[in-house]
């Protein structure tokens, strides 16, 4: 009985390992093309935008990473899409942020006498 039982829980920590081993080299395959992914859009990139552009949107990166991620994306499909023709300079990579990124609004907080 106690072999059985012993050999019952060798075979399912086999299991186990053999489970996480293939979990672990599912992560690190997603991680590689995640990589690859983010190096093909830095290559595209660089084509698109003039150093002055791509040094902007490094700094909105920084700040607001979701703005960023959201311009870079319709930047790459409108050159696939062959809509622009010449690179992006930093002054059009302003107007076309002006146009994407909303404006704040005013908030005033009016104070009543109690």
């Amino acid at each position: 009985m106690d072999d059985e039982l012993e050999a019952i829980r060798k075979k399912k920590l086999l299991e186990l390992q053999q489970q996480q081993m293939s979990s672990q080299e599912a992560l690190e395959e997603e991680g590689a093309r995640k990589k690859e992914f983010e190096e093909q859009k830095k290559a595209a990139l660089r084509q698109i935008l003039t150093t002055e552009a791509r040094e902007r949107l490094g700094r909105i990166k920084a700040a607001r990473p979701e703005v960023a991620e959201n311009i870079e994306n319709q930047l790459i499909m409108f050159a696939q899409s062959g809509q622009l023709k010449n690179k992006i300079n930093d002054e059009q990579l302003r107007e076309l942020l002006s146009k994407l990124i909303p404006k704040k609004r005013d908030i005033k907080i009016k104070r009543r006498g109690f």
